[in-house]
């Protein structure tokens, strides 16, 4: 999944800035855009004019950002840097990086939907449990501050070796992924996976870090509560208030325009506002100075010589960690979160189409998008981001709020992405976000995904006794039989270490366990398709028609499969374009009176 800072979806905005309303119908040759994108500002074909691309690829950058800032913050624990700031600054450059290379892939040669692609909240559950094996335990004195010497060949190694061993699983499961979008296997496999089995996955997602938020969150907790209430103020309350903010147009010249500024950046504005609490705080010597007194990381300058030690410029590079390792315990866990992504890309492809005036995505986009992602994926276990890829729902829900769908943009906020990696001292900045105030933003952010997990269960009756079982005891157990392994580790026993080591992080995922059990119940308790959902879950796949404008929009770039490449073996490759397909068209046999009322008499011959 994607989140992130999901709460800045909600809310109808009338574009994030009025005076481009007067663009809509427009296109970049001055001709109107068809009537299925009268209601955008810039289609997905258009392109918006230069300015306005980088404004809006910037608001796409930090839309996503705490998401992507997220993911290297909680696996530093498992990594043993929770006391090397510097590294995790590193983490999270790269994965800014990866991400800005993933997101053209996509668009260029993926579904090429104007969608963001950056790091996965499904990975870290596998990953966590990965790292929470015995083998990569972290030793004790890389726990205490006062011990640990980050600059000393010893720690570097410490938290390498579990990286890489992170980046050897990531690019095996990667492959997994690769397989099942280009060979057209996913189109079977939904088949046999509707709501029921997705809403416990996802949910479980979120649920099991609760651990980690709250001790987070613990280290301050009036820090902690500042950051939330911002956040909920800006996202809930606030989100219809307009700020009047100057501009300048062709037509108007300079005027002021309406910016819905707290509905597009609540998450910023919170981290923004709680980071300037804790500096006031921490000049006035009102957070305390004793390293072991309560509240002590709610300082701002216990991680002070970062931005001093961080380079300007690093360029991130692949195998910076090393050469990767490959455990079949970890493999199988990503498998886990390869899965859950796949599905949870697929909703965002057909939401992001409705969003930006898009046909529905044939089954070829479809396959193609999920197979870019996998190689993102294997590009981020590369480049050593500890993570994979997926694609970002807060960005698809950042598009009906702009009223600008056009995949440009979107390009623009790839290379903004691509730069921001490069620039060593952005990293550096959100590295030392005080703890307590990236606590706050994790309860809020992990609560937005559990909701969303569940919202999927729309589709299905909820009078059913037989859905709320499956449902109930999926969650339950998804939560309980991780627990009770990750207590008792060794009655796990089979002879074979390997065996055991895979068992034992399937075991401990709670979104495996949760959707496993709901997989496997959803598809044997008996259940007509419109009580399991499975009837409004497939009808909007079964929308989907190869017209002549989803050729325009979903085929490949620069003529491929038109003008090149246009063997006619190609054509039966499951992500390759049909060429020539024509959906479902009406031809009036009866003339229209001059009323414009069509004859009651008049018939239709579909073609």
């Amino acid at each position: 999944m994607k989140l992130k800072d999901s709460c800045s979806l909600e809310g109808k905005g009338d574009g994030v800035l009025s005076s481009h309303e007067g663009d809509k119908g427009r296109k970049k040759d001055g001709q109107l855009k068809s009537p299925s994108s009268s209601h955008l500002a810039y289609g997905i074909l258009d392109i918006p004019p230069w300015y306005l691309c980088i404004f809006l690829g910037i608001q796409h950058f930090l839309t996503a950002l705490g998401g992507l800032v997220a993911v290297p913050l909680i696996l530093a624990k498992g990594l043993c840097l929770q006391h090397d700031p510097l590294t995790q600054s590193y983490l999270i450059s790269t994965i800014f990086f990866v991400s800005g290379i993933c997101t053209l892939l996509q668009v260029f040669l993926g579904i090429r939907l104007p969608i963001l692609q950056g790091g996965t909240f499904a990975f870290l559950g596998p990953s966590l449990a990965m790292l929470s094996l015995p083998t990569w335990t972290c030793p004790t004195w890389t726990l205490n501050a006062s011990q640990v010497n980050t600059s000393s060949p010893e720690f570097t190694e410490e938290w390498q070796k579990r990286i890489r061993e992170l980046q050897g699983a990531v690019m095996v499961a990667s492959c997994v992924q690769m397989l099942v979008g280009f060979s057209g296997l996913i189109g079977f496999l939904m088949r046999f996976i509707g709501p029921l089995t997705i809403a416990p996955t996802i949910s479980l997602v979120a649920l099991p870090l609760f651990d980690s938020a709250g001790d987070d969150a613990g280290i301050h907790w009036g820090i902690a509560a500042a950051t939330i209430f911002l956040i909920v103020l800006f996202s809930q309350y606030l989100k219809n208030i307009a700020v009047p903010v100057p501009v300048y147009g062709r037509e108007k010249k300079c005027h002021t325009s309406k910016f819905y500024l707290f509905q597009v950046f609540p998450v910023l504005l919170g981290l923004c506002i709680s980071w300037l609490l804790c500096f006031v705080l921490t000049i006035t010597e009102a957070l305390p100075s004793a390293p072991t007194a309560y509240g002590y990381l709610a300082r701002t300058d216990t991680k002070g010589n970062v931005l001093s030690q961080a380079p300007w410029f690093r360029f991130p590079y692949p195998g910076q960690w090393g050469l990767p390792t490959v455990s079949l315990a970890g493999v199988f866990g990503i498998i886990a979160g390869v899965i859950s992504s796949m599905v949870e890309s697929i909703g965002d492809y057909y939401a992001c189409a409705r969003l930006v005036g898009a046909p529905p995505p044939p089954k070829h986009a479809i396959n193609r998008g999920i197979g870019i992602e996998g190689l993102g994926c294997l590009l981020a276990g590369a480049w050593g981001t500890g993570n994979g890829t997926t694609s970002y729902s807060e960005n698809v829900g950042a598009l009906g709020i702009t009223k600008v769908g056009s995949r440009m943009v979107i390009v623009v906020a790839g290379c903004v992405l691509l730069l921001m990696g490069i620039f060593g001292k952005i990293g550096a900045a959100f590295a030392t976000i005080p703890t307590p105030v990236i606590g706050g933003m994790f309860l809020v952010m992990f609560g937005v995904i559990t909701a969303v997990g569940i919202s999927n269960l729309q589709y299905v009756d909820l009078n059913s006794s037989r859905n709320l079982f499956i449902f109930g005891f999926s969650i339950f157990c998804g939560l309980a039989i991780p627990n009770w392994v990750n207590k008792n580790p060794e009655r796990l026993h089979t002879g074979i270490i390997q065996l055991d080591q895979v068992i034992q992080v399937l075991l401990t995922t709670g979104m495996f366990v949760g959707g496993f059990l709901g997989f496997l119940l959803d598809n044997t308790i008996p259940g007509s398709l419109e009580e399991r959902g499975l009837l409004a879950w497939n009808q909007v796949q079964e929308e989907s028609e190869e017209t002549t404008k989803a050729l325009e929009v979903y085929g490949l770039p620069w003529g491929i499969g038109t003008r090149f490449c246009t063997s006619s073996c190609a054509q039966y490759l499951p992500f390759w374009p049909r060429e020539g397909a024509v959906g479902v068209s009406q031809l009036s046999l009866w003339p229209w009176d001059s009323s414009g009322e069509r004859p009651p008499s008049a018939t239709d011959t579909r073609m």
